[in-house]
């Protein structure tokens, strides 16, 4: 019995190392033999058992370096395609015939192996009960190999098996691990970059934030030296201190504006700081430059006509005082230094760019451009167009930037009070309204604007001249109240005793007042109007004959005396 079971352990292990190193006929030298089906006799074999024909096979087991040792050594086995081994398909094999068993080895002469003898070989002894002994448990049926191989057409060579299942699965293990493999290290990267990130963040913010402590503890950088010449910055509307510290700074007045707003925050006056231009001294102490922009004398560009002035200078007949006009009121405010460092445009320049046929250079607004082109004096062709009132200009730039910028503040401050919509109320465009206005301002008290207004409008409806002594008075050197009889004859486009309707342009500048008077004259059906004593009470009505009684009135006051004489 021994020898029996000796005898096919010995068949066990050749079969099981055919099937585990496959030798093809060709390469042993036995390429004449015909090839055997699976689980033919083995030639080796010399007992009573060779002629047993085995229809079974125990499926060795492998690793995965022996199995891609065995399909890449044998030069005459199909290569498995690289990158894809999960498509690869061996000849003559379809996925699913068969299934390997997972059911682990036995140990040579235990039990279960002589039961995995039994069953590889199909043996069955004669006598039964020789095993009966044995006490062997019941063998558990095992998926068959399919008995015959595959062979490659045309030729005796033995195909090569399907790899296994379980190495398709570990290659595709493999190769999912290389993946999450290759994310885990590119998300390593990637941290490393956000981290390095951050760090350089950290780092700048922490050598900011010690240049500020740094800062705080030396304080903020300030000139020591004596200063420079002056410097002209401008305060806009709404401006804080920071922002006028800033400036200051910018203009190289202050050497930092810490300096500035420092010495600002500790002075009371700043409040009262107003928009506008003032020339500062460069290269100044903060505490200097926030003293110096506190004090009257350094505010400049900023002008403040009158209402009723004219562009040009006169002189009052009474008392020989000479008027200034606007051009020379804008050249005092222009100066800029003292002494031998003061500069000033002229007002003999800036009559001299006003009068520019480049209406749109000096910033003429376009309601006003066709008239003020017919003007046929040049130099009075701006009369009017800079209006009452304070305003600011920057007295570095030009003469023609000077006019531009208030020409520029004029038009929008005309333009505020309806100007462009009050052709409805007088039958008048707006530069018309614009010139009447000029001589309400020069003709009446405030409270009676709207009065006058009315006559100017009646009195054009009608077709009559208005007659109006300050229209005779703006081309004249020596001004008053009163005219004479030759002033009056004298025709020019602006005298209203020569010629039917309006000026050719304003004859002053009018003020807000006049304008809306103007806009919105009082309702009434008055033609004429006199001045009848130095209080400046003024008579209204339509009667001519009334109108003379009320004219003997004021001549017997004075008011109406020339110094010039008849």
């Amino acid at each position: 019995m021994n020898d029996r079971w000796t005898r096919a352990e010995e068949r066990y292990r050749q079969r099981t190392e055919e099937q585990r190193y496959r030798r093809s006929d060709h390469d042993w030298g036995d390429a004449g033999r015909a090839p055997r089906a699976r689980g033919g006799r083995h030639a080796a074999s010399t007992d009573d058992w060779d002629d047993y024909e085995d229809d079974t096979a125990v499926i060795p087991r492998y690793t995965d370096e022996q199995e891609a040792a065995t399909y890449s050594t044998d030069p005459t086995l199909p290569r498995v395609p690289e990158g894809h081994p999960e498509d690869w398909v061996e000849p003559g094999y379809h996925t699913g015939e068969w299934e390997q068993s997972d059911r682990p080895v036995a140990e040579p002469g235990s039990r279960s192996r002589r039961r995995e003898v039994a069953e590889a070989t199909d043996w069955h002894d004669d006598d039964p009960a020789a095993f009966e002994d044995e006490d062997l448990p019941p063998a558990r049926p095992v998926r068959r190999r399919p008995p015959e191989r595959a062979t490659r057409s045309g030729s005796g060579r033995d195909t090569p098996r399907r790899p296994s299942g379980r190495g398709q699965s570990r290659g595709r293990r493999s190769r999912a691990a290389s993946r999450k493999a290759a994310e885990r290290k590119r998300r390593r990267r990637n941290l490393w970059a956000i981290g390095a990130v951050f760090a350089v963040l950290i780092v700048a913010a922490g050598g900011y934030a010690g240049y500020k402590l740094i800062g705080k503890l030396n304080g903020p950088e300030d000139f020591a030296g004596p200063s420079g010449p002056a410097v002209v910055v401008r305060v806009q509307p709404g401006d804080t201190a920071e922002q006028i510290a800033q400036t200051m700074a910018d203009k190289g007045v202050v050497a930092s504006s810490g300096a500035f707003y420092e010495a600002a925050v500790r002075n009371s006056g700043m409040t009262g700081v107003q928009p506008g231009y003032y020339a500062v001294p460069s290269h100044s102490k903060g505490a200097d430059a926030v003293a110096a922009l506190l004090e009257k004398k350094n505010r400049v560009g900023n002008v403040v006509i009158p209402e009723g002035k004219r562009l040009h200078d006169s002189t009052d007949v009474t008392t020989g005082a000479r008027n200034e006009g606007i051009y020379r009121k804008i050249a005092d405010a222009s100066c800029v230094g003292t002494a031998a460092d003061k500069k000033c445009v002229t007002p003999e320049q800036l009559d001299a760019a006003g009068s520019s046929t480049d209406l749109v250079a000096l910033g003429v607004p376009s309601w006003a451009l066709d008239a003020v082109r017919q003007v046929p004096d040049h130099s009075r062709q701006l009369e009017g167009l800079i209006a009452a009132g304070a305003w600011d200009f920057d007295p570095t730039g030009t003469p023609t930037d000077i006019l531009k910028q208030l020409i520029g503040a004029s038009a929008h401050s005309y333009e505020s009070t309806g100007l462009l919509q009050s052709n409805g109320a007088n039958n008048m465009t707006p530069y018309q309204t614009l010139t009447a206005a000029s001589l309400v301002e020069r003709e009446a008290q405030p409270n009676d604007m709207a009065k006058v207004a009315r006559v100017i409008v009646n009195r054009m409806a009608n077709k009559q001249k208005l007659e109006f002594d300050s229209t005779v008075n703006y081309t004249l050197d020596r001004t008053e109240v009163a005219t004479t009889d030759a002033d009056r004859a004298r025709e020019n486009p602006w005298n209203t005793y020569a010629m039917v309707g309006l000026p050719v342009t304003p004859i002053s500048s009018p003020s807000l007042e006049a304008l809306q008077a103007m806009e919105h004259p009082t309702p009434g059906p008055w033609l004429y109007f006199v001045t009848v004593d130095k209080q400046g009470t003024t008579m209204f009505t339509d009667s001519f004959a009334e109108h003379q009684r009320n004219v003997v009135r004021a001549q017997q006051s004075g008011i109406l005396d020339s110094g010039k004489g008849n």
